[in-house]
Protein backbone atom coordinates (compact mmCIF):
# COMPACT_ATOMS: atom_id res chain seq x y z
CA UNK A 1 0.00 0.00 0.00
CA UNK A 2 1.03 3.60 -0.43
CA UNK A 3 2.99 4.64 2.66
CA UNK A 4 2.12 8.35 2.65
CA UNK A 5 0.38 9.57 5.78
CA UNK A 6 -3.33 9.85 5.19
CA UNK A 7 -5.05 13.03 6.35
CA UNK A 8 -8.51 12.06 5.29
CA UNK A 9 -10.60 12.62 2.16
CA UNK A 10 -12.54 15.72 1.34
CA UNK A 11 -15.85 15.97 3.12
CA UNK A 12 -19.01 16.06 1.06
CA UNK A 13 -19.28 19.79 1.67
CA UNK A 14 -15.68 20.37 0.62
CA UNK A 15 -16.02 18.24 -2.49
CA UNK A 16 -19.02 19.99 -3.93
CA UNK A 17 -19.15 23.45 -5.42
CA UNK A 18 -21.86 25.93 -4.42
CA UNK A 19 -24.95 25.64 -6.58
CA UNK A 20 -27.42 28.13 -7.88
CA UNK A 21 -31.12 27.41 -7.70
CA UNK A 22 -30.86 25.86 -11.17
CA UNK A 23 -28.25 23.33 -10.06
CA UNK A 24 -25.36 24.99 -11.90
CA UNK A 25 -22.09 26.10 -10.36
CA UNK A 26 -22.04 29.75 -9.31
CA UNK A 27 -18.99 30.19 -11.54
CA UNK A 28 -19.80 31.13 -15.12
CA UNK A 29 -18.45 28.90 -17.86
CA UNK A 30 -17.26 30.10 -21.26
CA UNK A 31 -17.09 26.78 -23.17
CA UNK A 32 -14.66 28.13 -25.77
CA UNK A 33 -12.24 29.84 -23.40
CA UNK A 34 -9.30 28.68 -21.33
CA UNK A 35 -10.73 30.05 -18.11
CA UNK A 36 -13.76 29.88 -15.91
CA UNK A 37 -15.02 33.30 -14.87
CA UNK A 38 -16.26 33.81 -11.36
CA UNK A 39 -15.74 33.37 -7.68
CA UNK A 40 -11.99 33.41 -7.04
CA UNK A 41 -9.00 34.88 -8.80
CA UNK A 42 -7.55 32.18 -11.07
CA UNK A 43 -4.17 32.71 -9.40
CA UNK A 44 -5.44 32.73 -5.82
CA UNK A 45 -3.53 30.20 -3.72
CA UNK A 46 -3.96 29.35 -0.08
CA UNK A 47 -1.47 27.10 1.69
CA UNK A 48 -2.71 23.59 2.39
CA UNK A 49 -1.18 20.28 3.33
CA UNK A 50 -4.24 18.29 2.34
CA UNK A 51 -3.54 15.00 0.63
CA UNK A 52 -5.93 13.55 -1.92
CA UNK A 53 -6.79 9.89 -2.37
CA UNK A 54 -7.04 8.82 -6.01
CA UNK A 55 -7.49 5.65 -8.05
CA UNK A 56 -6.48 4.92 -11.63
CA UNK A 57 -9.24 3.42 -13.79
CA UNK A 58 -7.90 2.00 -17.06
CA UNK A 59 -4.46 0.45 -17.31
CA UNK A 60 -3.81 0.75 -21.03
CA UNK A 61 -0.92 2.66 -22.55
CA UNK A 62 -2.07 6.13 -21.45
CA UNK A 63 -2.86 4.97 -17.95
CA UNK A 64 0.47 3.20 -17.49
CA UNK A 65 2.75 5.66 -19.28
CA UNK A 66 1.18 9.04 -18.46
CA UNK A 67 -1.15 9.00 -15.49
CA UNK A 68 0.30 6.34 -13.18
CA UNK A 69 3.78 7.94 -13.11
CA UNK A 70 2.21 11.35 -12.45
CA UNK A 71 0.11 9.95 -9.62
CA UNK A 72 3.04 8.09 -8.09
CA UNK A 73 5.27 11.17 -8.22
CA UNK A 74 2.71 13.64 -6.89
CA UNK A 75 3.62 15.26 -3.57
CA UNK A 76 -0.07 15.87 -2.82
CA UNK A 77 -1.97 12.88 -4.19
CA UNK A 78 -1.83 9.30 -2.96
CA UNK A 79 -2.46 6.53 -5.47
CA UNK A 80 -4.52 4.12 -3.37
CA UNK A 81 -5.96 1.67 -5.94
CA UNK A 82 -6.14 0.72 -9.60
CA UNK A 83 -8.87 -0.80 -11.76
CA UNK A 84 -9.10 -2.46 -15.17
CA UNK A 85 -11.28 -5.16 -16.71
CA UNK A 86 -8.09 -7.08 -17.58
CA UNK A 87 -7.08 -9.00 -14.45
CA UNK A 88 -3.56 -9.58 -15.80
CA UNK A 89 -3.00 -5.85 -16.27
CA UNK A 90 -4.30 -5.29 -12.75
CA UNK A 91 -1.94 -7.87 -11.28
CA UNK A 92 1.10 -6.29 -12.96
CA UNK A 93 0.29 -2.79 -11.74
CA UNK A 94 -0.63 -4.03 -8.26
CA UNK A 95 2.83 -5.55 -8.01
CA UNK A 96 4.64 -2.49 -9.36
CA UNK A 97 2.82 0.18 -7.35
CA UNK A 98 1.91 -1.87 -4.27
CA UNK A 99 -1.75 -0.87 -4.23
CA UNK A 100 -4.92 -2.99 -4.33
CA UNK A 101 -6.46 -3.71 -7.71
CA UNK A 102 -10.02 -4.16 -8.91
CA UNK A 103 -11.59 -5.46 -12.10
CA UNK A 104 -14.95 -3.73 -11.55
CA UNK A 105 -15.29 0.02 -11.08
CA UNK A 106 -18.30 -0.23 -8.77
CA UNK A 107 -16.35 -2.57 -6.50
CA UNK A 108 -13.53 -0.03 -6.52
CA UNK A 109 -15.84 2.84 -5.58
CA UNK A 110 -17.56 0.76 -2.88
CA UNK A 111 -14.28 -0.56 -1.48
CA UNK A 112 -12.11 2.57 -1.36
CA UNK A 113 -12.52 5.99 0.21
CA UNK A 114 -11.64 8.18 -2.78
CA UNK A 115 -11.51 11.87 -3.56
CA UNK A 116 -11.21 11.33 -7.31
CA UNK A 117 -10.53 8.83 -10.05
CA UNK A 118 -8.34 9.26 -13.12
CA UNK A 119 -10.15 7.60 -16.03
CA UNK A 120 -8.35 6.38 -19.15
CA UNK A 121 -10.61 3.73 -20.63
CA UNK A 122 -11.81 2.94 -24.17
CA UNK A 123 -14.30 5.52 -25.43
CA UNK A 124 -17.33 3.24 -25.13
CA UNK A 125 -16.56 2.44 -21.48
CA UNK A 126 -16.22 6.03 -20.30
CA UNK A 127 -19.89 6.79 -19.74
CA UNK A 128 -20.50 3.99 -17.24
CA UNK A 129 -17.34 4.80 -15.29
CA UNK A 130 -18.22 8.49 -14.98
CA UNK A 131 -21.84 7.82 -14.02
CA UNK A 132 -20.69 5.34 -11.37
CA UNK A 133 -18.24 7.88 -9.96
CA UNK A 134 -20.93 10.55 -9.90
CA UNK A 135 -23.30 8.21 -8.07
CA UNK A 136 -20.60 7.77 -5.40
CA UNK A 137 -19.80 11.49 -5.15
CA UNK A 138 -16.28 10.96 -6.52
CA UNK A 139 -14.65 13.57 -8.77
CA UNK A 140 -13.31 12.57 -12.20
CA UNK A 141 -10.20 13.47 -14.20
CA UNK A 142 -10.99 11.90 -17.57
CA UNK A 143 -9.03 11.27 -20.73
CA UNK A 144 -10.61 12.78 -23.84
CA UNK A 145 -13.17 12.65 -25.31
CA UNK A 146 -15.85 13.52 -22.80
CA UNK A 147 -18.29 11.22 -24.59
CA UNK A 148 -18.92 9.30 -27.82
CA UNK A 149 -21.95 11.41 -28.78
CA UNK A 150 -23.61 14.71 -27.98
CA UNK A 151 -26.48 12.96 -26.19
CA UNK A 152 -23.99 11.09 -24.03
CA UNK A 153 -22.07 14.29 -23.31
CA UNK A 154 -25.26 15.97 -22.13
CA UNK A 155 -26.14 12.97 -19.95
CA UNK A 156 -22.69 13.00 -18.33
CA UNK A 157 -22.80 16.76 -17.78
CA UNK A 158 -26.19 16.57 -16.12
CA UNK A 159 -25.10 13.66 -13.91
CA UNK A 160 -22.02 15.54 -12.72
CA UNK A 161 -24.06 18.66 -11.99
CA UNK A 162 -26.69 16.69 -10.09
CA UNK A 163 -24.03 14.94 -8.01
CA UNK A 164 -22.08 18.13 -7.40
CA UNK A 165 -18.81 16.66 -8.63
CA UNK A 166 -16.07 18.14 -10.75
CA UNK A 167 -15.13 16.44 -14.02
CA UNK A 168 -12.13 17.69 -15.96
CA UNK A 169 -11.19 16.32 -19.38
CA UNK A 170 -7.44 15.86 -19.80
CA UNK A 171 -5.98 17.78 -22.74
CA UNK A 172 -2.22 18.19 -22.48
CA UNK A 173 -1.99 21.19 -24.77
CA UNK A 174 -3.87 23.31 -22.25
CA UNK A 175 -0.87 22.86 -19.94
CA UNK A 176 1.88 23.22 -22.51
CA UNK A 177 3.45 26.73 -22.48
CA UNK A 178 4.00 26.67 -26.24
CA UNK A 179 0.25 26.35 -26.78
CA UNK A 180 -0.72 28.81 -24.06
CA UNK A 181 1.45 31.44 -25.78
CA UNK A 182 -0.66 31.37 -28.97
CA UNK A 183 -3.37 33.89 -27.92
CA UNK A 184 -0.77 36.53 -27.03
CA UNK A 185 0.95 36.25 -30.42
CA UNK A 186 -2.37 35.92 -32.26
CA UNK A 187 -3.41 39.32 -30.93
CA UNK A 188 -0.45 40.87 -32.73
CA UNK A 189 -1.12 39.75 -36.32
CA UNK A 190 -3.80 42.26 -37.18
CA UNK A 191 -7.22 41.12 -38.39
CA UNK A 192 -7.15 37.29 -38.71
CA UNK A 193 -8.85 35.91 -41.80
CA UNK A 194 -7.47 32.40 -42.35
CA UNK A 195 -6.12 29.41 -40.47
CA UNK A 196 -4.95 25.92 -41.33
CA UNK A 197 -4.35 23.01 -39.03
CA UNK A 198 -3.06 19.49 -39.54
CA UNK A 199 -2.45 16.56 -37.25
CA UNK A 200 -1.24 13.41 -38.95
CA UNK A 201 0.57 10.20 -38.07
CA UNK A 202 0.97 6.68 -39.38
CA UNK A 203 -0.57 4.07 -37.07
CA UNK A 204 -2.67 0.96 -37.54
CA UNK A 205 -6.22 2.32 -38.09
CA UNK A 206 -7.72 -1.08 -37.28
CA UNK A 207 -6.00 -1.45 -33.92
CA UNK A 208 -8.32 -2.66 -31.16
CA UNK A 209 -11.46 -0.73 -30.32
CA UNK A 210 -10.20 2.42 -32.07
CA UNK A 211 -10.95 0.89 -35.47
CA UNK A 212 -14.64 0.44 -34.66
CA UNK A 213 -17.17 3.25 -35.10
CA UNK A 214 -19.48 1.49 -32.65
CA UNK A 215 -16.91 1.32 -29.86
CA UNK A 216 -14.94 4.52 -30.45
CA UNK A 217 -17.75 6.78 -31.63
CA UNK A 218 -15.75 7.52 -34.78
CA UNK A 219 -12.17 7.57 -35.97
CA UNK A 220 -9.57 10.27 -36.31
CA UNK A 221 -12.02 13.14 -35.70
CA UNK A 222 -13.18 12.09 -32.24
CA UNK A 223 -9.91 10.47 -31.23
CA UNK A 224 -6.68 12.28 -32.14
CA UNK A 225 -8.64 15.09 -33.78
CA UNK A 226 -10.27 15.93 -30.45
CA UNK A 227 -7.01 17.60 -29.41
CA UNK A 228 -7.07 19.89 -32.44
CA UNK A 229 -10.77 20.64 -32.06
CA UNK A 230 -10.15 21.63 -28.46
CA UNK A 231 -7.26 23.87 -29.45
CA UNK A 232 -9.26 25.60 -32.20
CA UNK A 233 -12.21 26.16 -29.87
CA UNK A 234 -9.80 27.61 -27.34
CA UNK A 235 -8.22 29.98 -29.86
CA UNK A 236 -11.10 30.89 -32.20
CA UNK A 237 -14.34 29.87 -30.50
CA UNK A 238 -17.24 27.83 -31.85
CA UNK A 239 -17.47 27.84 -35.67
CA UNK A 240 -20.74 28.81 -37.30
CA UNK A 241 -20.44 26.20 -40.05
CA UNK A 242 -18.70 22.84 -40.38
CA UNK A 243 -18.22 21.00 -43.66
CA UNK A 244 -16.45 17.63 -43.45
CA UNK A 245 -15.23 14.86 -45.69
CA UNK A 246 -14.05 11.52 -44.31
CA UNK A 247 -12.62 8.27 -45.63
CA UNK A 248 -11.68 4.84 -44.29
CA UNK A 249 -9.78 3.55 -47.31
CA UNK A 250 -6.08 4.17 -46.68
CA UNK A 251 -5.36 0.60 -45.58
CA UNK A 252 -7.65 -1.67 -47.65
CA UNK A 253 -5.89 -4.79 -46.39
CA UNK A 254 -7.11 -4.06 -42.83
CA UNK A 255 -10.56 -4.48 -41.29
CA UNK A 256 -11.94 -1.25 -39.80
CA UNK A 257 -14.80 1.20 -40.36
CA UNK A 258 -13.75 4.24 -38.34
CA UNK A 259 -12.45 7.05 -40.58
CA UNK A 260 -8.67 7.10 -41.00
CA UNK A 261 -8.58 10.53 -42.69
CA UNK A 262 -10.76 13.63 -42.53
CA UNK A 263 -10.74 17.17 -43.86
CA UNK A 264 -12.85 19.76 -42.07
CA UNK A 265 -13.68 23.24 -43.28
CA UNK A 266 -14.64 25.59 -40.43
CA UNK A 267 -16.09 29.04 -41.02
CA UNK A 268 -17.16 31.91 -38.80
CA UNK A 269 -19.63 34.69 -39.39
CA UNK A 270 -16.79 37.11 -38.56
CA UNK A 271 -15.14 36.16 -41.86
CA UNK A 272 -12.50 33.85 -40.41
CA UNK A 273 -12.29 30.42 -42.02
CA UNK A 274 -9.87 27.54 -42.28
CA UNK A 275 -9.22 23.86 -42.89
CA UNK A 276 -8.22 20.97 -40.67
CA UNK A 277 -6.48 17.82 -41.96
CA UNK A 278 -6.55 14.77 -39.70
CA UNK A 279 -5.13 11.36 -40.54
CA UNK A 280 -3.96 8.16 -38.92
CA UNK A 281 -2.27 7.10 -42.15
CA UNK A 282 0.09 9.93 -43.16
CA UNK A 283 3.73 9.87 -42.09
CA UNK A 284 5.72 11.42 -40.55
CA UNK A 285 3.87 12.54 -37.42
CA UNK A 286 3.16 16.24 -37.73
CA UNK A 287 1.11 18.81 -35.89
CA UNK A 288 0.81 22.39 -37.12
CA UNK A 289 -1.62 25.25 -36.58
CA UNK A 290 -1.11 28.41 -38.60
CA UNK A 291 -3.19 31.57 -38.34
CA UNK A 292 -2.84 34.38 -40.88
CA UNK A 293 -3.80 37.99 -40.28
CA UNK A 294 -3.38 41.32 -42.00
CA UNK A 295 -0.09 42.03 -40.21
CA UNK A 296 1.51 38.61 -40.11
CA UNK A 297 0.98 35.03 -38.96
CA UNK A 298 1.47 32.67 -36.05
CA UNK A 299 2.84 29.18 -36.68
CA UNK A 300 2.51 26.63 -33.89
CA UNK A 301 4.26 23.26 -34.08
CA UNK A 302 4.98 20.61 -31.48
CA UNK A 303 7.60 22.15 -29.24
CA UNK A 304 7.74 25.65 -30.73
CA UNK A 305 5.70 28.66 -31.80
CA UNK A 306 6.71 31.60 -34.02
CA UNK A 307 5.22 34.95 -34.99
CA UNK A 308 6.11 35.98 -38.53
CA UNK A 309 5.64 39.25 -40.36
CA UNK A 310 4.00 39.41 -43.78
CA UNK A 311 7.18 38.52 -45.66
CA UNK A 312 7.77 35.44 -43.48
CA UNK A 313 10.51 36.88 -41.27
CA UNK A 314 10.41 35.56 -37.68
CA UNK A 315 9.61 38.37 -35.24
CA UNK A 316 9.63 36.26 -32.07
CA UNK A 317 9.64 32.59 -31.12
CA UNK A 318 9.33 30.25 -28.16
CA UNK A 319 10.57 26.66 -27.95
CA UNK A 320 10.16 24.21 -25.11
CA UNK A 321 10.88 20.67 -26.16
CA UNK A 322 10.40 19.15 -22.69
CA UNK A 323 6.87 20.41 -22.09
CA UNK A 324 5.11 17.14 -23.00
CA UNK A 325 6.41 14.89 -20.20
CA UNK A 326 5.37 17.43 -17.57
CA UNK A 327 1.82 17.88 -18.89
CA UNK A 328 0.28 14.90 -17.06
CA UNK A 329 1.73 16.08 -13.75
CA UNK A 330 0.59 19.64 -14.43
CA UNK A 331 -2.97 18.50 -15.18
CA UNK A 332 -3.07 16.41 -12.02
CA UNK A 333 -1.88 19.30 -9.88
CA UNK A 334 -4.33 21.69 -11.54
CA UNK A 335 -7.23 19.32 -10.88
CA UNK A 336 -6.20 19.04 -7.22
CA UNK A 337 -6.33 22.83 -7.02
CA UNK A 338 -9.71 22.87 -8.75
CA UNK A 339 -11.05 20.63 -5.99
CA UNK A 340 -9.68 23.10 -3.44
CA UNK A 341 -11.27 26.01 -5.32
CA UNK A 342 -7.85 27.53 -6.00
CA UNK A 343 -8.01 27.19 -9.78
CA UNK A 344 -10.76 27.27 -12.41
CA UNK A 345 -11.78 24.06 -14.13
CA UNK A 346 -10.36 24.81 -17.59
CA UNK A 347 -11.87 21.72 -19.20
CA UNK A 348 -15.12 20.87 -17.47
CA UNK A 349 -17.97 18.71 -18.71
CA UNK A 350 -20.24 21.62 -19.58
CA UNK A 351 -17.50 23.27 -21.64
CA UNK A 352 -17.05 20.05 -23.61
CA UNK A 353 -20.59 20.17 -24.94
CA UNK A 354 -19.08 22.52 -27.52
CA UNK A 355 -16.53 19.86 -28.50
CA UNK A 356 -19.24 17.22 -28.77
CA UNK A 357 -21.30 19.58 -30.95
CA UNK A 358 -18.41 20.20 -33.36
CA UNK A 359 -17.63 16.47 -33.58
CA UNK A 360 -21.31 15.66 -34.14
CA UNK A 361 -21.57 18.41 -36.78
CA UNK A 362 -18.52 17.01 -38.59
CA UNK A 363 -19.95 13.50 -38.78
CA UNK A 364 -23.38 14.81 -39.80
CA UNK A 365 -21.79 16.90 -42.54
CA UNK A 366 -19.71 13.98 -43.82
CA UNK A 367 -22.85 11.85 -44.01
CA UNK A 368 -25.04 14.49 -45.69
CA UNK A 369 -22.53 16.42 -47.76
CA UNK A 370 -23.98 19.62 -46.32
CA UNK A 371 -22.63 22.30 -43.99
CA UNK A 372 -23.84 21.98 -40.38
CA UNK A 373 -24.06 24.67 -37.71
CA UNK A 374 -22.82 23.11 -34.44
CA UNK A 375 -24.37 25.91 -32.40
CA UNK A 376 -27.81 24.76 -33.44
CA UNK A 377 -27.12 21.33 -31.97
CA UNK A 378 -26.81 22.69 -28.44
CA UNK A 379 -29.09 25.71 -28.70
Amino acid sequence: MNQHTRQGPLTTTEKRLPKTSGGMSNRLVDPTANVLLGTASPLAVSPSNRRFRAAMVGLGKQGREDHLPALAASPSVDLVAVCDADDKAVALVESEYHVPGYTNVVDLLDGEDLDFVVVAVPHHAGRDVVLAAAAHGVHVLKEKPLATSLDEAQEITEACQAAGIELMVTLQRRFNPVYTTFPQLYDQIGEPFLFEASYTMAVDPSSGWRGSNRLAGGGCIIDMGYHIIDTLLWYFGMPDHVLAHTAAVARPELDYDAEDTAVLHLSYDSGLFGTVLLSRCIAPKTEVIRAIGTRGSVVLERGRIRRLDNDGTAVEALARENAWPSAAAAQLDHFRRVLMDQRPNVSGAEAHLAHAAVVTAAYASAASGQMVDPKELIA
